[in-house]
């Protein structure tokens, strides 16, 4: 079976983003930012204030399914904040050994556990054994720490652990995100293991997933930066479309908008949208042009109104407002703002 997958990065592909990525379509499944465990059973609303889409039966809006990542060294305390996420109905749990964050690392998680197969066998295998056989358990997982030599070694404990699905970022943790991803040795930890597995890293263009799916074996891919770059490029993978035209991503973005404005605190706001355009120029001219008009603004409503016109500064004034902003500003933000 041949999937694509949003990829979840921290600070970046967050719930804002991944109801607009999986509005456009072409995506599969989704996966969200890392929910930290560190010791204690969180509280449901920890959940679901990183996944919001477990309070709308696991899915976007757009239908999208969504898997719940976790992160954490502490075997116990993983399964029991498992067994409650499962309770909460994700479309699965996925489990982080791949974050190269330094203050991740530096408490046992993430891309550090790579160094120790054994755990992450028993991480796994706890959070299988805490949860309904239906709930599918997947884990995602660099090359490795320093250098790769343990690759194989963490595949197979976490197959052998019972997980349903690998995803393997292309990369050490050393690496980071510095070109190039190392496809080849994706072929090489699939062939070690029969669970099915997916590749991630630098898949920027329909051709780069060709070369990756060549060269790792994996129809399966793992999108990241290159979707957030280019919000069609899933459906150009799939032969399913040519790109979607600027004017066609305004209303995608304001979309966007409107959950950041709901969603994130107001001296952040402009800082997401800048991040995003900030990816976006890499596909659109017009998006430098925006970039500029806005990378000295911290201001949400100026940064709004640089974006989406006059009409974008207004988008947090009661809701029963909203509708006539937003058929100022265009047809399709209506319902966004509904």
């Amino acid at each position: 079976m041949s999937l694509l997958l949003l990829a979840p990065m921290e600070g970046l592909l967050d719930h804002p983003l991944r109801e607009t990525l999986s509005r456009v379509g072409g995506l599969d499944r989704c996966v969200s930012e890392f929910i930290r465990v560190t010791g204690t059973l969180l509280p449901e609303r920890a959940f679901t204030r990183v996944v919001p889409e477990l309070l709308q039966g696991g899915r976007t809006r757009a239908g999208t399914p969504v898997r719940a990542q976790l992160l954490g060294s502490d075997e116990q305390c993983l399964a029991e904040n498992a067994a409650r996420l499962a309770s909460l109905g994700p479309a699965g749990i996925d489990l982080n050994f791949g974050c190269p964050a330094k203050v991740v690392n530096r408490h046992g998680g993430g891309a550090m556990l790579l160094q120790d197969p054994e755990l992450v066998f028993r991480i796994v295998a706890a959070v299988r054994r805490a949860v309904p056989a239906r709930m599918p358990v997947s884990a995602k997982m660099r090359l490795g720490f320093n250098d790769d030599s343990r690759a194989e070694d963490n595949a197979r404990a976490i197959e052998a652990a019972g997980a349903d699905e690998l995803v393997v970022h292309a990369r050490t943790k050393v690496h980071g995100y510095k070109p190039p991803a190392y496809w080849e040795r994706v072929a090489d930890i699939r062939a070690a293991v029969r669970i099915p597995m997916v590749a991630n890293g630098e898949i920027w263009t329909v051709e780069d997933a060709r070369r990756c799916r060549e060269a790792s074996g994996c129809e399966s891919l793992m999108l990241g930066r290159g979707i957030v770059s280019n919000p069609g490029l899933a459906l150009a993978i799939r032969g399913e479309g040519g790109g979607i035209a600027w004017a066609e991503l305004l209303p995608l973005m304001l979309d966007f908008w409107v959950h950041v404005c709901r969603r994130v605190d107001p001296r952040h706001r402009a800082g997401r949208l800048k991040q995003w355009l900030n990816y976006l120029r890499r596909t659109y001219p017009e998006a430098q042009s925006t970039y500029d008009a806005v990378r000295t603004v911290n201001d949400p409503r100026q940064a709004a109104a640089a974006v989406f016109g006059e009409a974008a500064a207004h988008i947090d004034i009661p809701k029963p407002q909203r509708r006539t902003w937003a058929q100022a500003l265009h047809p399709a933000a209506d319902e966004a703002l509904a």
